[in-house]
């Protein structure tokens, strides 16, 4: 999830204020409610992003940074029972979580970009970002426990739900175009079955016609 942009236009101040103002840690905001609005949508973009990823591709073949091997290799040698399929908030907001993960989180300070930016984490991975199934999260402890979710499978819950929806979806269009088919399919049968009976008709009505003028025919003669 790798992004680099560039533009020719200026940036403003005020832009670039809250740019920085984001890639604090969330204890330095204070209570502005715009900067705390702004990291909220920031946070939000992020984890749309992520979860049209892990719906469209197979979640084990993704790479999310260029050290992902280190971030993984670090978090299972510090956090190796930590069940991460379905979060307990405590295991990373409770005081001795925290100062277990400080140190961890710390050794990727000017390894990975914004490792302390605040991102969103689903607790339950099979489920999407729901305000229930959400909590709030440094990037790098994000980035470990969803590096880990892709490895070791759990992730591929949720590209499995929606690429079986998917083919649903496309099987049900499948009938209802063949449903269509076979319609239009009974209707032509229908046209040809009254044009051959339009023809028996007509050509009753010549038979009847042409013995009509032979009986006159016949009685002329006679």
């Amino acid at each position: 999830m790798e992004t680099t942009s560039g533009t020719a236009e200026p940036v403003s101040g005020e832009l670039v204020s809250v740019a920085h103002a984001l890639s604090l840690p969330a204890e330095s905001y204070g209570n502005d409610p715009d900067i705390e609005m702004a990291w909220a949508m920031k946070a939000m973009q992020h984890a749309e992003v992520y979860y049209k990823l892990i719906s469209s591709v197979d979640p084990q073949f993704l790479k999310l940074t260029k050290v992902d091997d280190q971030i993984y290799s670090e978090f299972r040698e510090n956090f190796e029972k930590l069940r991460i399929d379905v979060l307990d908030p405590e295991e990373l907001k409770s005081e001795s979580a925290k100062e277990k993960w400080r140190p961890f989180c710390l050794k990727f300070d000017g390894v990975v970009e914004d490792f302390n930016y605040g991102t969103l984490l689903r607790l339950d991975c099979s489920q999407g970002y729901t305000e229930e199934n959400t909590i709030f999260a440094p990037r790098i402890q994000f980035l470990a426990i969803e590096i880990a979710r892709n490895r070791e499978g759990y992730n591929k819950a949720v590209y499995t739900s929606v690429q079986d929806k998917e083919e649903e979806k496309e099987g049900n269009q499948g009938r209802e175009k063949g449903t269509d088919s076979g319609g239009a399919e009974e209707k032509g049968a229908n046209r040809e079955r009254e044009k051959a009976k339009s023809k028996q008709r007509k050509k009753k009505e010549k038979e009847k016609g042409a013995n009509k003028e032979i009986s006159k025919s016949g009685e002329t003669a006679m």
